[in-house]
């Protein structure tokens, strides 16, 4: 009989990782006891992830609120400040809030509207369309929008985060002007010392602030790229993909990845003589139809990566075969010639119909998205995840 079972995808629990843990051989045995456990056998190109906070955690890779104060202080002079395009967040953004706030002696606050960067809303679009409000050419001060728009509250978290980053700002001691613009330029009418925030978008801001003569511009992955008195850091990504740890502390993206999981890889190979890749992944790249948010916060799905997760995936649309090529075929004779043309198909199949409506990403973006989905980010207690079966196609047997 064929197999009937294609990609299986199991979340697989783990200590509770401290800082110093060995990762490379916590992973490597959760996957050995699963196996056991499950009664699965561990096979050539099964994929094992872990998640970013793990490996952040085991490192130690940790700052303060005055870590952060210090860095904006050193790099800023301690005056005035824009912060622009910052994310709606309380677990990722706030406490980093807290700590540009101390370092600065005012914070212009810019917030994009209607929405956020990854689309948490502080107006709804109709809103903002019954106003009459244009968001690529209006700047709006905080009395404007009030008079507006009044006290939106976020429909998930029920915080109204305009009110709930004035008075976070104001409570370290700083004074607050908030103004909502989507064009980064803007900020330079208030000041220009600009600390731009925002993530995937963050290079084409530069370009514009600098080419419109901002004085001193960082982003936020230029905060804590080094070390500030003995702090965590992350040298490529700074507090992008920083997440609160307590209430003066933040866990910062990790570093140093590509050496861990090439040496998981190697671990494995060794207890089971198969090769497994190895990922280590964060956010999910997909985006909520509901609550309009686009998962991804951290800078990047996965910041490290064994070399067989390279690329994009390269597959025939099963159902264009047989709605098109085979039409005529049924049954029996309709599968083998499905399985002879996926057999015979080209190492490259970019712009050919038969792959039209096939997933046109990375990898390691499609493989992220299905580990943190898997993972969940709750009391699931599944750091890690071990994926088989996902570069089987129709003919595996």
């Amino acid at each position: 009989m064929s197999r009937m079972v294609g990609t299986v995808s199991r979340g697989l629990r783990a200590p509770i990782i401290r800082e110093g843990d060995n990762l490379i051989d916590i992973v490597t045995n959760s996957v050995l006891e699963a196996s056991k456990d499950a009664k699965f056998e561990v096979q050539n190109r099964d994929v094992v992830a872990m998640t970013e906070a793990i490996v952040a955690r085991a490192q130690g890779n940790y700052a303060t609120v005055d870590d952060i104060a210090a860095d904006v202080r050193a790099k800023f002079g301690g005056e005035t400040v824009g912060v622009i395009f910052p994310i709606l967040s309380r677990n990722r953004f706030a406490i980093c809030l807290r700590g540009i706030a101390k370092g600065c002696k005012k914070v212009v606050l810019m917030l994009s509207y209607p929405s956020d960067e990854v689309g948490n809303h502080l107006i709804s679009i109709d809103m903002m369309d019954d106003k009459g409000v244009d968001p690529y050419k209006d700047v709006l001060d905080l009395k404007t929008y009030r008079e507006l728009f009044g006290y939106e509250k976020h429909p998930f978290t029920g915080v109204d985060y305009v009110e709930y980053y004035e008075e976070l700002i104001k409570g370290c001691g700083a004074e607050v002007e908030i103004i909502f613009a989507n064009d980064p330029r803007a900020i330079l009418n208030y000041t220009k010392n600009v600390l731009n925030c925002d993530i995937h978008s963050r290079f084409r801001t530069k370009r514009l602030l600098k080419n419109a003569g901002v004085e001193i511009n960082y982003g936020l992955d230029e905060i804590l790229n080094k070390s500030v008195n003995g702090s965590g850091y992350n040298e490529n990504y700074g507090l992008l993909g920083s997440n609160k740890a307590t209430e003066d502390k933040v866990k910062l993206f990790p570093r140093d990845c590509q050496a861990l999981v090439e040496s998981i890889q190697k671990k494995l190979f060794e207890e089971t003589g198969k090769l497994v890749e190895v990922m280590v992944y964060g956010d999910g790249a997909f985006k909520d139809p509901v609550g309009k948010i686009w998962e991804l916060a951290d800078p990047i799905v996965s910041p490290a990566y064994t070399a067989g997760l390279e690329g994009t995936p390269n597959e025939l649309k099963l159902k264009y075969l047989a709605d098109n090529d085979f039409a005529n075929l049924s049954g029996d004779a309709l599968k083998e010639a499905i399985k002879e043309k996926i057999i015979q198909k080209d190492g490259n199949l970019v712009g050919q119909m038969a792959s039209e409506g096939t997933t046109p990403r990375r990898l390691t973006d499609l493989i992220g998205s299905l580990c943190d989905l898997t993972s969940g980010s709750g009391d699931k207690g599944t750091p890690i995840v071990y994926i088989q079966g996902y570069f089987d196609n129709y003919t595996t047997e």
